[in-house]
C-alpha cells in the first residue's frame, strides 16, 4: 500500500516539535507540501496559502491543520471541498459551531475528519481507561499546571478570543478525563482568572459532577514555575488510580504500572491512517464543549496585568 500523501498547514511550534517528526517517522505518510505565512522546509514546496497549495500541481491525499484555531476554519473548508482528508490539531476549532459545520461538510464529501486529541494517545491512558471501566468513581482531582513562558513563547494568538488561554493545555486534561472515566460528567460552576490586559484566562478552577454524583474537580494554572504538573487522580471503590506526567505514567494503589515509551503523535498519525483506510471520521467535541461551558458558566475574576514575558 502506498503512503498517504500529506500536507501540513502552519509551521509553528507544534508542527516542528510534533507533527513533522511524526510524519517523518511514519511509513504510512509522506510529506509532500506545506502552507504557512512564515517559514520554509528543506525538502518540500511551501506555499503562502492553502488555496495556492491546492491549486498547485501536487498530489495531496490529506492535510494536517496546525495553525491557530481562530484561522483554521476557512482552510479546513477549502481542503474538505477539494476532497482531502483533514486532521485538526487540538482544539479542533475556535467554536463548537465551526467543528459541527466541518463535520457535516466532511460527512457530505465522504472524507475523513479527525479531531486530534493527542493526549488521549499518551502511553498510560489506555490502561487507565481499562482499569476504571469496572470501578465506581468516588472523586476525581485534575491538576494541570505549567509555565506559559516555556510552552508558548511569542504566541500572542493564545491570549486572543478563541485562543483558549490556559485551556489550551487544560483541554488536554479534559480530553484524557473524558476518555478514561466510564461515565459522562458535566460542569457545575467554577472561576476563570483573566489578566486585566488579556482576553483569555491564565488560570481556571472547574467544579464538575459525574452522572453518578461523583465530584470531578480541576485546577488549571499557567503561572507554574519549576517542575510542571499534569496529574489526574481518581479515587474509586477499589483504590486510587494516579495518571501523571500528562498521561504517560500510571500508578494504581501505590504500585507503578509499566507503560510504553511516549509516542503520542506517532500513535495519532497511525490512527489517522486507519480512519482513512476505513473511510471513517473521529470528531469528539466533548472536551471543547466543557471548555465552552466554562466560558458560559464560570465566574470571572480579574488578575494583574501580564507583561511581554508571558507572550
Amino acid at each position: 500500500m502506498s503512503a498517504i500523501r500529506v500536507a501540513i498547514v502552519g509551521l509553528g511550534k507544534i508542527a516542528h516539535d510534533q507533527h513533522l517528526p511524526a510524519i517523518a517517522g511514519s511509513p504510512e505518510f509522506e510529506l509532500v507540501a506545506a502552507a504557512t505565512l512564515a517559514g520554509t522546509l528543506a525538502d518540500v514546496p511551501v506555499f503562502a496559502s492553502v488555496e495556492a497549495m491546492l491549486n498547485a500541481d501536487i498530489a495531496i491525499d490529506a492535510i494536517a491543520m496546525c495553525q491557530p484555531p481562530q484561522v483554521r476554519f476557512d482552510a479546513a473548508v477549502q481542503a474538505i471541498r477539494a476532497g482531502k482528508h483533514v486532521l485538526l490539531e487540538k482544539p479542533p476549532g475556535a467554536t463548537l459551531s465551526e467543528v459541527e459545520a466541518l463535520t457535516r461538510l466532511s460527512d457530505a464529501a465522504g472524507t475523513t475528519l479527525f479531531a486530534a486529541w493527542h493526549s488521549r494517545f499518551a502511553p498510560a491512558v489506555h490502561d487507565a481507561r481499562a482499569w476504571l471501566t469496572e470501578r465506581r468513581i468516588n472523586h476525581v482531582e485534575i491538576t494541570w499546571k505549567e509555565d506559559v513562558r516555556r510552552w508558548h513563547p511569542g504566541q500572542q494568538w493564545i491570549w486572543e478570543p478563541g485562543g483558549l488561554g490556559v485551556f489550551d493545555p487544560g483541554i488536554n486534561a479534559l480530553s484524557i478525563a473524558t476518555r478514561i472515566l466510564p461515565r459522562h460528567f458535566y460542569l457545575h460552576d467554577g472561576t476563570l482568572d483573566f489578566p486585566a490586559n488579556r482576553a483569555a484566562p491564565i488560570a481556571a478552577e472547574l467544579n464538575m459532577i459525574g452522572m453518578s454524583g461523583a465530584p470531578v474537580h480541576a485546577v488549571f494554572d499557567w503561572r507554574q514555575t519549576g517542575p510542571q504538573t499534569w496529574d489526574i487522580v481518581v479515587d474509586t471503590d477499589d483504590g486510587t488510580l494516579m495518571l501523571t506526567h500528562g498521561g504517560s505514567r500510571l500508578t494504581i494503589n501505590g504500585m507503578a504500572r509499566e507503560s510504553a515509551p511516549e509516542a503520542e503523535y506517532a500513535a495519532l498519525y497511525h490512527h489517522f491512517a486507519a480512519l482513512i483506510a476505513k473511510g471513517e471520521s473521529d470528531v469528539d467535541r466533548t472536551p471543547l464543549r466543557l471548555v465552552a461551558d466554562a466560558f458560559l458558566r464560570c465566574r470571572r475574576r480579574d488578575t494583574d496585568q501580564i507583561g511581554r514575558a508571558h507572550v
